[in-house]
């Protein structure tokens, strides 16, 4: 046995108007965002900084390279959707790259955060990590950063303050069966 309702219309829906404070809560959302992603990449940076000497039986290990591609490829994601803008995604680059830029000189004392090469040399067995870490790092947002350039804009859409059209249901005028 089944049963069929009548076509009923539903009544429309009217939109609720958007709260005076909708945009400014929306703008704080995206600030707290881009502040987010810079402070994640200084965090970042310091534990790659941290885990750079790493060392098993001996040698390098280099999981601070690995590291450095993962966490910057997801810090330049979040930034841009957080942020809503392209250029969000320079906010972590520039916060990790300063920090990379700090820790690559030598402190008043001597000191390096980041091992150098001995001698006159370039890159050698104790400073591979470091120079691949910087590297990588840095060719991770510039890899993110190109990609969203190519990516098409967004459609446009309508400012959180602007009320929008009520759609129509997919199920109007239908006849249900149970």
């Amino acid at each position: 046995m089944s049963l069929s309702s009548t076509p009923t219309a539903e009544p429309a829906v009217e939109p609720q108007p958007p709260s005076r404070f909708a945009p400014l809560a929306h703008a704080a959302l995206r600030t707290a965002g881009g502040v987010i992603a810079a402070f994640a990449a200084v965090l970042t940076a310091v534990l790659e900084l941290l885990l750079a000497p790493l060392r098993v039986g001996g040698q390098l290990v280099g999981v601070s390279v690995v590291l450095a591609v993962a966490a910057n490829l997801a810090l330049g994601w979040f930034a841009y959707t957080t942020v809503g803008r392209k250029w969000a995604i320079a906010l972590p680059a520039v916060a990790w790259l300063g920090v990379m830029l700090v820790a690559s000189g030598r402190t008043a004392e001597g000191d390096l955060l980041l091992v150098g090469p001995s001698g006159g040399k370039v890159i050698d067995g104790n400073s591979w990590v470091g120079i691949t870490m910087i590297f990588t790092g840095a060719i991770a947002y510039a890899m993110a950063a190109f990609r969203l350039m190519l990516m098409p804009p967004p459609p446009p859409s309508a400012p959180p303050s602007a009320p929008r059209a009520p759609t129509p249901s997919a199920d109007q005028g239908h006849t249900h069966v149970l």
